[in-house]
C-alpha cells in the first residue's frame, strides 16, 4: 500500500493506493496494443483487376521469339499491377481488459516510485496560461520536464493547453502510452480514488 498525498485547494489528506509491480514486458505489450489501434492502416495497392492497363494480348503467342505474355498488367511491366501489395486493413489486436487495467496500474506505479506523480484535487485556475505557469513553478515544474495533465477541471485545462511541454486531457484519457512518455504525471485527486475498491485504472473506460 503506498500513500499519495493530495495538492490543491481540496489537498491536505492521502489517497492510499494497491498498486502492482513494474512488469516491463507487460508494459511493452500494452503500449503496442494501444499503438497499434491508432495506425490508419489506408495502404493500398492496385491488383490487376483494377490496374489502368488493356487486357488484350501484346503479341502473338508463338513465333515472336520473345516471352509469352498475355496482357500489360502483370506485375513484370511498369505501370503493372502490385504483386501481393499492401490493402486498407486494422492492424489493431484484442487485449483483455484485465491486462490493460494492469498495464495502467504498473504506468502509475512507476511515476509514483519515481516521485513523478502530483495528485491535485482544485486547480484554482481561471483558465490563463500565466496562472497554470506561476501553478508549475509552485510546484517544481518549470518546463523542463514533459507533463501530462488529466483532469476534468475544463480552466485547467485550458492554462495549460497553449505550452508546449504539457499535454491536457480529461480523465477519460488517461492512458498508458502518454504516461510513460511524459517525465510528470499530474492527475486529478478523484481519479485515483476509486483505485482503492475498483482497479488501478482511475476511471479511463477503454484505457485508450
Amino acid at each position: 500500500m503506498t500513500q499519495v498525498p493530495v495538492l490543491g485547494k481540496n489537498g491536505g489528506r492521502t489517497i492510499d493506493l494497491d498498486l502492482p509491480e513494474v512488469n516491463p514486458g507487460l508494459l511493452h505489450e500494452v503500449v503496442a496494443w494501444q499503438l497499434a489501434k491508432r495506425r490508419r492502416g489506408t495502404a493500398s495497392t492496385k491488383t490487376r483487376s483494377t490496374v489502368n492497363r488493356t487486357g488484350r494480348k501484346l503479341y502473338s503467342q508463338k513465333g515472336t521469339g520473345n516471352a509469352r505474355h498475355g496482357d500489360r498488367s502483370v506485375p513484370t511491366f511498369v505501370g503493372g499491377a502490385a504483386a501481393f501489395g499492401p490493402h486498407p486493413r486494422s492492424y489493431g489486436f484484442t487485449l483483455p481488459k484485465k491486462v490493460r487495467r494492469l498495464g495502467l496500474g504498473m504506468a502509475l506505479a512507476d511515476r509514483l516510485a519515481e516521485g513523478k506523480l502530483l495528485a491535485v484535487d482544485g486547480f484554482e485556475l481561471d483558465g490563463k496560461t500565466r496562472s497554470f505557469v506561476e501553478w508549475a513553478k509552485s510546484h517544481g515544474l518549470d518546463g523542463s520536464e514533459r507533463v501530462f495533465l488529466i483532469t476534468d477541471d475544463d480552466l485547467a485545462r485550458r492554462s495549460a493547453r497553449n505550452l508546449p511541454w504539457v499535454t491536457a486531457l480529461p480523465v477519460a484519457g488517461l492512458n498508458v502510452y502518454d504516461i510513460l512518455r511524459h517525465q510528470r504525471l499530474v492527475i486529478d485527486a478523484a481519479a485515483l480514488e476509486p483505485a482503492k475498491e475498483e482497479t488501478p485504472a482511475g476511471g479511463a473506460e477503454d484505457l485508450r
